[in-house]
C-alpha cells in the first residue's frame, strides 16, 4: 500500500513562508506543498527596498530573483521546486478540526478550500500608523511592501516632490531618509522620543544624529506628529505637537510594525504577551500540526529569557528553515532565540547593535552592569583606517557580555558579528581579552577593536581604571562642578580641535615635569582625555602613581564627544 503524500499548506510568501516550503521540499520530494500569498510577488528582498528607491540599482527584478537572476514567480516555484504558489490569494480562515484553509483569489473572487496535514502561518506584520487627523491623505505611505517601494521609486524618478517628512527615527526611517536624499528631496526626520535610533544609548545615537545632519538631513526629536495637513485630499504639510508646521508633498511613516495575527487568533491559536503568535522552540503553535514563523511570532531573548519580537528578515529565514525541517522530521530542528542583532547604513556611517544597550538593560532590571566606550580605527592609519566608536555592556558580577553598540565609517559589521557570537556563546569579558581573531593590516589592528573594548572593560572591572562617560562629563561642565579637566594631546592637535569646556592642556610627554600645575588636593576630581583617551589612560596611571586618588578617564575621548565644541 502506497502512503499518501504529506499535504503542506504555507500561508505567507515573503521570507519565512517560502523558506519553510523550499526546505520541506528538499527534505521530501513527494510532499504536496501549496504556498498562498496575498501580495502579487514572492520572496521579496524587502531590506533592499531603500536602495532601489535611492537608485543604488535600477532593476526591480533584483528584489525578487534568485542569485542566478531567475525571478521567483509562481512558474519558478512550480518548475524549480514543484511548489504550487498562488499569488493575489488571501487566506480567509483556518478550520483546525477539518484541517482546511479557506482562500480567496482576489482578482476573481474565487473561493478555494485547501486541505492540509501540516500548516505554516507566516503572515508577517502590519505597519503601525499614528492615529492622527489626515492620515488618509494621498502622499502618505509606509515602506513595507514592494508596491510601497515602487511608489517611492516613482516619486524619485518623476522628480516632482521637493520636500518630504519621515515619521520615525529608527533604522527604516533613516534608510528612507538617505534614499530620498539621494533623489535630491529635502527630508526631515521626526522622532517623538528625545533621541533617534532608540535602541542605542543616547550619546551613541547623538553621534549618528550629528553625522546625518552633516549630510543634509533635518532631524527633529522630542516632537511628534499632531496632524497631517492637506488640500483636496492631497498632503501639503505636517503639523507637529508643538504647533510647528512643515510643508511637504510626501510623508513616509516608519514607526514600527505589529504582528499580523488575526488569522491565527481567529483559529484559536495562542497569542503571546508581546502580541505575536506563541510558538515553542520547534516553531510549533499551540496546535502541534500548525507552525508559525517570521514577523508574526514571538521568540525568546537569549540574554534575558523573556519573550520578544524580532521582525528581521534574517530571523524570518532562520525560523522558516527550522519549520521546513520539522514539517518532514518533526522535532529534529530548534530555533532557540535571538540576541537582537541589527545593522544599518546611514549616509557614510554604519550603525550596529547586538544584545542590550545600557539603557535597555536597566529598564529590564539588570542593574549589575558595567559599560565602556572606546574609539579607534578599524585598521591601521597607514592602511587608511576609518574610525569607529563603540559601547560594550557586561554583567559586573560574572563578566558576561550583554550588549555592544558600534557606529562610524569603519568596518562596524565585523565587530558586531564578533560580539553577537560572543553573546550567543555566553562568553565573558575575560574570554574576549585573549580572543584569537584574524589579524593583518588590511583587515584589523593587531589588537582588534573588540579585544580592546574587552581590555578596557576588564581594567574597569578590576579597578585598574576609573572611567567617566561623555554624558557625565557634560553634566559636570553644565552644573559647574569643581573638577579639573586635562587634555593630554599636543599643542598642534589642541589648536586644530578642542572641546572648550574649561580644559587645561598638558601633553602626556610633559606631564611628569608639570605635576605642580595640577591641583595639589590629591582628592580633587581630575578628568583626563585625548583624541581617543589612550593617552588619557596613560596619564591617569601617572597621576595615580604620584598619589592622586580621584582620577578618571573620559571614555572614547574627543572622538566620542557628541556635543558642541569650541572648534
Amino acid at each position: 500500500m502506497v502512503s499518501q503524500p504529506l499535504r503542506i499548506v504555507v500561508i505567507g510568501g515573503s521570507a519565512a513562508g517560502p523558506k519553510a516550503a523550499a526546505k520541506a521540499r528538499r527534505m521530501d520530494e513527494h510532499a504536496s506543498i501549496t504556498l498562498v500569498q496575498k501580495a502579487p510577488d514572492l520572496s521579496m528582498a524587502s531590506c533592499g527596498y531603500p536602495y532601489y528607491i535611492g537608485g543604488v540599482f535600477d532593476d526591480r527584478n533584483l528584489l525578487i530573483c534568485t542569485p542566478a537572476g531567475i525571478v521567483r514567480d509562481p512558474g519558478f516555484f512550480d518548475k524549480a521546486k514543484r511548489i504550487e504558489a498562488h499569488v493575489l490569494t488571501e487566506a480567509l480562515s483556518i478550520d483546525r478540526d477539518a484541517k482546511t484553509v479557506t482562500c480567496k483569489h482576489l482578482p476573481s473572487g474565487e473561493i478555494r478550500v485547501l486541505p492540509y496535514d501540516k500548516l505554516v502561518i507566516a503572515t508577517g506584520a502590519t505597519p503601525l500608523l499614528p492615529p492622527v487627523p489626515g492620515i488618509e491623505l494621498d502622499g502618505i505611505t509606509t515602506l513595507h511592501t514592494l508596491g510601497d517601494a515602487d511608489a517611492l521609486r516613482a516619486v524619485r524618478d518623476q522628480k516632482q516632490v521637493r520636500k518630504a517628512v519621515v515619521v520615525g527615527g529608527g533604522l527604516i526611517g533613516f534608510e528612507v531618509c538617505e534614499a530620498l536624499h539621494l533623489a535630491d528631496i529635502h527630508t526631515t526626520v521626526i522622532e517623538k522620543t528625545d533621541a533617534i535610533l532608540p535602541f542605542l544609548d543616547p550619546e551613541i545615537a547623538k553621534l549618528v544624529d550629528n553625522q546625518a545632519r552633516a549630510n543634509g538631513a533635518d532631524i527633529i526629536t522630542g516632537n511628534g506628529v499632531a496632524a497631517f495637513l492637506g488640500e483636496q485630499g492631497r498632503l501639503t504639510g505636517v503639523k507637529l505637537d508643538n504647533g510647528t508646521e512643515l510643508p511637504c508633498q510626501l510623508a513616509v511613516v516608519a514607526v514600527g510594525v505589529r504582528p499580523n495575527v488575526k488569522l491565527a487568533e481567529s483559529a484559536g491559536l495562542r497569542i503571546g504577551g508581546q502580541g505575536g503568535i506563541e510558538v515553542n522552540t520547534f516553531m510549533q503553535t499551540s496546535d502541534p500540526d500548525i507552525y508559525a514563523a517570521g514577523d508574526c511570532v514571538e521568540c525568546t531573548s537569549l540574554i534575558t529569557g523573556h519573550k520578544v519580537r524580532a521582525p528581521y528578515g534574517d530571523i524570518a529565514n532562520l525560523q522558516g528553515r527550522v519549520v521546513g525541517q520539522n514539517l518532514i522530521q518533526e522535532g529534529s530542528a530548534r530555533f532557540p532565540g535571538v540576541t537582537h542583532t541589527g545593522i544599518c547604513k546611514i549616509f557614510d556611517y554604519t550603525v550596529g547593535i547586538t544584545g542590550l544597550s545600557a539603557g535597555r538593560a536597566r529598564e529590564l532590571g539588570l542593574t549589575d552592569i558595567e559599560t565602556v566606550t572606546i574609539a579607534g580605527l578599524d585598521i591601521p592609519g597607514y592602511m587608511q583606517g576609518k574610525p569607529m566608536i563603540s559601547k560594550m555592556v557586561a554583567e559586573r558580577s560574572t563578566g558576561r557580555i550583554l550588549g555592544f553598540q558600534c557606529v562610524g565609517p569603519g568596518d562596524v559589521s565585523k565587530r558586531i558579528a564578533t560580539v553577537a557570537m560572543a553573546i550567543r556563546g555566553q562568553l565573558t569579558i575575560e574570554d574576549l581579552t585573549n580572543a584569537d581573531l584574524p589579524y593583518a593590516p588590511p583587515y584589523s589592528l593587531a589588537l582588534d577593536h573588540v579585544i580592546v573594548s574587552a581590555h578596557v572593560l576588564q581594567n574597569k572591572l578590576l579597578g585598574h581604571m576609573r572611567g567617566i562617560s561623555v554624558v557625565e562629563v557634560k553634566q559636570r561642565v553644565d552644573s559647574g562642578a569643581d573638577c579639573f579637566i586635562l587634555d593630554t594631546r599636543n599643542p598642534l592637535e589642541f589648536e586644530e580641535i578642542r572641546l572648550g569646556i574649561g580644559e587645561t592642556l598638558i601633553p602626556l610627554g610633559a606631564l611628569r615635569g608639570r605635576l605642580d600645575e595640577l591641583p595639589q588636593d590629591k582628592d580633587k576630581e581630575i578628568i583626563l582625555y585625548c583624541k581617543i583617551s589612550l593617552r588619557g589612560y596613560e596619564a591617569a596611571a601617572i597621576l595615580q602613581g604620584h598619589g592622586w586618588r580621584n582620577v578618571k578617564v573620559m571614555e572614547g575621548g574627543i572622538m566620542a564627544w557628541p556635543y558642541p565644541r569650541e572648534k
